[in-house]
């Protein structure tokens, strides 16, 4: 609370006393008073106003201040009429009653708002289940009748299939804790699974794949893992510069298993490196790539986030490297023996 406000909002009721003061003195003069207890009565007076505003300035800024502070430590702030006491001064209720009905009005807002989205949420993702039934049997189609047209509408439908599962994921991101499931898994089939889901956009685009022996074990959920690679060789593929080639390793470093993705591509500028995973961040890059939305990246990260796996990105003009760390859970790895 501004104190210099306050006392400019009680000159009302200082001019009044000052003009009672004024008054009284001069009836006492005139009845004939010393000057001496006059001043004595008016000195009082002042004393008795003066001590009258500085506690209850003091006061009433203790408690605005009090409040301002539970305020600031609420997320939902609305919320702060249910920490109030029921204020004493008449002026005071009224205000409570209108923060009263303005909560209850934001509650009202708020669950309505979360149950159109919920609705929402629920349309998309059934419709994106949907939405792989045609897919699939369009696949099995073209792979049915190979000519080169559908080659070319295989690749395609690639494509699709990825934004398709970006969109599912997105939706998804929020609550992901109900869609995972950490069981024991072999990053070499991880590997493999993401390169056989995109085997023909690699093809297409003559991408030349080289996996080292992966062999370690870690314990994550094989969707989001497989997800997150796709979405780093959709990646590869979009931002390739010439002969593309990717290259698959794995090392154990203290008591992290790492998986690194690296790419001879057009790279990542420096400036951009600390920006990537922010969602609909393109950089330099998507300003060249026009179908570049900053979403896959985004996604990456917070799906790694969610399972505990470190995620860095490394890059210069000779390309970019992408290491995901997956914690050794000593424990586990006990128990499983």
């Amino acid at each position: 609370m501004n104190i210099k406000q306050y006392l400019k909002n009680q000159l009302p009721v200082i001019v009044l006393n000052i003009v009672g003061m004024t008054l009284l003195s001069i009836f006492l003069w005139v009845g004939g008073n010393k000057v001496e207890s006059i001043l004595l009565i008016v000195l009082f007076w002042l004393l008795t106003l003066s001590c009258y505003v500085g506690v209850k300035c003091f006061k009433r800024k203790k408690y605005l201040d009090e409040l301002l502070g539970l305020t600031e430590q609420l997320e939902e702030r609305y919320l702060i009429i249910e920490l109030m006491n029921i204020p004493e001064k008449a002026d005071d209720q009224v205000f409570y009653k209108i923060l009263k009905m303005t909560e209850k009005s934001m509650l009202e807002n708020i669950d309505l708002i979360h149950k159109e989205r919920n609705e929402y949420k629920e349309y998309i993702e059934q419709w994106m289940h949907e939405i792989k039934t045609p897919i699939t049997a369009i696949k099995l189609i073209c792979e049915n009748n190979s000519y080169e047209f559908t080659r070319q509408l295989l690749v395609e439908l690639e494509r699709i299939n990825i934004f398709t599962e970006q969109a599912l994921y997105y939706t998804r991101s929020e609550h992901t804790e109900r869609d995972y499931f950490i069981h024991e898994v072999l990053l070499d089939k991880i590997v493999h699974e993401a390169i056989a889901d995109n085997k023909y956009l690699l093809r297409q685009n003559d991408v030349e794949i080289k996996v080292d022996d992966i062999d370690h074990i870690v314990y994550t959920d094989n969707k989001w893992i497989r997800f997150i690679l796709n979405q780093l060789i959709s990646n590869a593929v979009k931002y390739r510069n010439g002969q593309l080639i990717l290259h698959f390793y794995a090392e154990q470093i203290d008591d992290k298993v790492c998986l690194f993705v690296e790419d001879n591509g057009i790279g990542i500028s420096e400036s951009d490196l600390p920006r990537i995973f922010e969602k609909g961040f393109t950089g330099q890059n998507g300003r060249i790539i026009q179908n570049a939305t900053g979403i896959g990246l985004y996604l990456c990260k917070k799906l790694a986030d969610k399972l505990g796996i470190g995620i860095d990105v490394f890059s210069n003009s000779n390309g970019t490297s992408v290491k995901l760390s997956f914690h050794i859970n000593d424990l586990i790895v006990q128990v499983q023996e």
